[in-house]
């Protein structure tokens, strides 16, 4: 398992954090596929359905095999029942939509990166006591980009990674009010995109994300 530091130095370098979930285990894999030809190197797949402990194993299996240099992480996660199952199935980072006290206890035990979601000033200064380097911001397009630069002054040490209604529209100005990255799931990867298997235009949508970061990064 790679360091934790590694893992939040790839996230910040690569500027957004794909996230999916899909039902079908091949559909999966060819996601995966697309955003690896696309240069990504940091994935994160969503536990949001029965089939994603199973699809997820199948993932790292094929990273592997292909992609040794990609680090994957499962999302979504609630418990650490849930975690210690992502652990076993090759998890190197972990993503939950809020803070959890026994979340945090067992990933410094496992010695993982745990990037909790959070959308208070009070969450956040838990997550600073604990030397959780990378925060999840969610929902984020419930907060905005002002609420991010206010955090951001408050508390520069961190780093924020806002997460929900990411989108090509909107995604300049979260990185002009701080944000170290983006986590953007069906802002890249649409419902059309899986619904049709246009793996040509995810394809195309990673790349221009990629050159569009990198734009705003070195202007």
């Amino acid at each position: 398992m790679r360091k934790k530091e590694n893992v939040v130095k790839a996230i910040v370098q690569q500027g957004f954090l794909p996230l999916y979930f899909h039902p079908d285990e091949k559909t999966s894999i060819e996601i995966l596929q697309t955003l690896y030809q696309s240069g990504i190197r940091v994935v994160e797949y969503t536990n949001r359905g029965k089939q994603a402990l199973r699809n997820f194993r199948s993932l790292v299996k094929e990273s592997y095999s292909q992609f040794p240099d990609l680090i994957l992480g499962l999302g979504t996660v609630l418990d650490y029942k849930t975690a210690g199952k992502a652990i076993q199935n090759g998890a190197e980072f972990l993503v939950s939509p809020g803070y959890s006290r026994e979340l945090a206890k067992f990933s410094d035990n496992e010695n993982i990166l745990w990037i909790p979601g959070c959308m208070t000033p009070t969450e956040i200064i838990t997550v600073y006591d604990n030397l959780i380097p990378l925060i999840k911001l969610f929902p984020a397009n419930g907060l905005g980009p002002g609420f991010l630069k206010s955090l951001t002054e408050v508390f520069p040490d961190l780093l924020f990674m806002p997460t929900g209604g990411v989108n090509f529209a909107n995604i300049e100005s979260w990185f002009g009010a701080g944000a170290a990255a983006v986590g953007i799931g069906s802002g890249l990867i649409s419902k059309s995109i899986l619904d049709t298997g246009d793996w040509y235009q995810l394809k195309a949508n990673t790349s221009a994300l990629i050159q569009l970061i990198a734009a705003f990064r070195n202007p």
